[in-house]
């Protein structure tokens, strides 16, 4: 599995598209031919990615909106980023 650091900026790849898909209710990631449904705390995540901000930023900002412990939120994302890298629908910028 991808190792991903607090340092890393991660990115949606081209043809990667965060969307909100209204018939299903909820978001999506739409890559070429496959569609990922994302629940309400992957959306929450996959939407601070930018392309300019740090995994460590992105996790801290969560940390800010949602009062969590920052060792567990840093343990999901970090999860997180690492399966949705495997998966090719998100890159170490």
């Amino acid at each position: 599995m991808t190792a991903i650091q607090e340092s890393n900026i991660v990115r949606l790849p081209r043809g990667v598209r965060l969307r909100e898909d209204k018939r299903r209710g909820g978001w999506v990631l739409l890559a070429p031919e496959r569609v990922f449904q994302l629940d309400g705390i992957a959306q929450a995540v996959v939407g601070q990615v930018d392309g300019e901000r740090s995994v460590g930023t992105i996790i801290d900002r969560l940390c800010e909106t949602y009062q969590a412990p920052r060792e567990r939120i840093a343990q999901d994302v970090t999860a997180m980023f690492a399966g949705l890298v495997e998966k090719r629908v998100l890159e170490v910028a």
